[in-house]
């Protein structure tokens, strides 16, 4: 017998080369020669950078005024708090810093309180990043400056000394790395569903964590749309439920407007997968209402919508529109260059199925009023650590745990063998990015100490306790 010649199968687009032209892992190493991993240790704030109050007065723009004084109040309370609600002027500030060029689906707003805890398809609970208001995609250097500057900061609020505060941000990018490496070694499919839950822990050594996850673990199984349902509603005179004021966090809102929600929830439909629509048919609406969100969104217009079922059992969407993303004014001079959103409700859930191994299933969006907004379901039994609050033993353990989670997310987009190459295996980014760290946290500290002082001056009004 004669042997069988191989097939010969042309390229096909969408899939990789037959024959590679380069290994991108040497292409990753490259790139140091342009791009030292040392560079990133530098801050430098560019030039034209707004001052920290006239920053927090632009991002203010088009939110819904009479809540401005909460969001500055929320941003007021601590130095952690400032950055979590100045993402945009922290990619303003990374803008004029070193960059590699390598893109990824970032989320925009990686501190370290938008990562938590929510239900799968089936209740089970998995950890992962929680926020894509600002999701875009852009150099993956940001979202790792913005988690190591966020853990110095929750440090420090929490009573860490600096070495303890550094150590987290050097080695949350180390954890980074680490599991960048590791991923670039799995088989492709391997590594797209890498770092199950049960091995999150042990994967970023972040055992000193177990007891804290627990807990919140534990609360977030009761965190569910039923719960919230029987706190936030009483039933009508017409044997119907309904929400009740419980201000200024949750209010209820005209028949025009409650009709215009209720009426966008039908072209979202259009944007679900089909086999999720014999669910929600199975639901009626019944009620909306208007509640205030987190700090960086507070103004924003969102909403809640009480659904029920044929046994009176509630689901509760959340309806939160999706303004573009701040970092996008910033990334045309760093060549990354996106065409126009034909929908930012659309935008973040793109980006949040990039970037997280689970969804929500009922994650969509709609327009409402002629707004962008985004879907997903309220009270997914989610819960969340507060890193300001964790004790100063555990803030490393949370550090190297987000780390790990970070690099998985970025994974879903960008070569782990190209970042793995760049990063290397020595901690010559990890200092770099601490150093960085620290200096972009002391720079934050002085914002933070403008606006409070502007509050007290009476130039920005400010809500506290809210």
């Amino acid at each position: 017998m004669t042997a069988m010649a191989g097939q010969r199968i042309p390229d096909v687009a969408g899939f990789a080369p037959r024959v590679a032209a380069g290994s991108p892992k040497e292409e990753g190493k490259a790139l140091r020669a342009r791009l030292p991993r040392s560079a990133h240790a530098a801050f430098t704030a560019p030039a034209g950078r707004p001052d920290a109050v006239r920053a927090v007065e632009e991002s203010n723009a088009g939110r819904v005024a009479e809540l401005t004084p909460i969001r500055v109040g929320r941003m007021a309370a601590n130095p952690f708090a400032f950055l979590r609600g100045a993402a945009g002027l922290m990619a303003h500030d990374l803008s004029g810093g070193p960059v590699t060029g390598v893109g990824a689906q970032i989320c925009g707003d990686a501190h370290a309180a938008n990562f938590g805890l929510y239900g799968d398809a089936r209740g089970r609970l998995v950890i992962d990043l929680n926020d894509f208001d600002e999701t875009v995609f852009g150099p993956w250097e940001w979202d790792v400056k913005r988690l190591a500057a966020s853990l110095v900061l929750a440090g420090r609020v929490a009573g860490a000394d600096e070495d303890t505060c550094r150590a987290a941000a050097q080695d949350a990018v180390g954890a980074y790395r680490h599991t960048m490496r590791l991923l670039s070694k799995l088989p492709a499919l391997d590594a797209w569903n890498a770092i199950a839950d049960e091995e999150l822990v042990s994967h970023a050594d972040a055992r000193d964590l177990l007891g804290t996850l627990e807990r919140v673990s534990e609360k977030a199984r009761n965190n569910t749309s039923a719960r919230f349902a029987t706190k936030s509603t009483v039933i009508g005179p017409d044997g119907g439920r309904r929400f009740v004021d419980a201000l200024p966090v949750l209010r209820r809102v005209g028949d025009g407007e409650a009709a215009a929600v209720a009426a966008s929830l039908g072209p979202y439909l259009q944007t679900l997968q089909g086999d999720r629509l014999p669910l929600l048919a199975r639901y009626t609406i019944q009620d909306v209402a208007f509640r205030v969100v987190g700090t960086g969104s507070v103004g924003t217009r969102s909403y809640v919508v009480l659904l029920l079922d044929h046994r009176g059992e509630p689901l509760v969407l959340q309806v939160k529109e999706a303004r573009p993303s701040v970092l996008l004014p910033h990334l045309p001079g760093l060549g990354f260059v996106s065409a126009p959103e034909e929908h930012e409700g659309r935008r973040v859930v793109a980006g949040q199925k990039r970037m997280q191994v689970v969804s929500d299933i009922m994650l969509g969006w709609t327009t409402v009023e002629g707004r962008p907004f985004q879907v997903r379901q309220f009270r997914n039994r989610k819960g969340s650590v507060d890193p300001a609050a964790l004790a100063v033993d555990q803030i490393d353990d949370y550090g190297r745990m987000t780390g790990a989670l970070l690099a998985r997310a970025h994974a879903h987009s960008v070569d782990p063998r190209l970042l793995a190459g760049y990063c290397g295996k020595n901690e010559e980014l990890d200092e770099a990015m601490a150093a960085f760290a620290v200096a972009y946290a002391d720079r934050t500290e002085a914002d933070h100490a403008d606006l409070v002082a502007a509050v007290r001056a009476g130039r920005i009004a400010a809500e506290t306790g809210v």
